[in-house]
């Protein structure tokens, strides 16, 4: 099974950074898309950022500009540079991909279990 693990999560202050990474293994053929979503008490999950295999990035509103997602296709992991930080930004992150396990297969959606990052002085 593909399993995707986050790291890189912590406590910042107010305009501080921080680095998410997030490795898939397992059994991969293909990644078509990685990226970050995040979810706040109360509120949904919502996309932060996503950069597929052709290289496009879409960034929510709130991370324009202040976040900046990468891959590194060899080592099977996407990164989110957070700069800036703020305290909405408090919240679970979670990683996300579009994985195919075999040439042949089609592709599945799998996530992380999340990590915490949380914005306060």
């Amino acid at each position: 099974q593909v399993q995707l693990v986050e790291s890189g999560g912590g406590l910042v202050q107010p305009g501080g950074s921080l680095r998410l990474s997030c490795a898939a293994s397992g059994i991969i053929a293909n990644i078509y898309a990685m990226g970050w979503y995040r979810q706040a008490p109360g509120k949904q999950r919502d996309l932060v950022a996503r950069i597929t295999n052709g290289g496009s990035i879409n960034y929510a509103d709130s991370a324009k500009g202040r976040f900046t997602i990468s891959r590194d296709n060899a080592k099977n992991t996407v990164y989110l540079q957070m700069n800036s930080l703020k305290p909405e930004d408090t919240a679970v992150y979670y990683c996300n991909a579009d994985i195919s396990q075999y040439s042949w297969s089609s592709s599945h959606n799998y996530w992380g279990q999340g990590t915490q990052v949380t914005v306060s002085s």
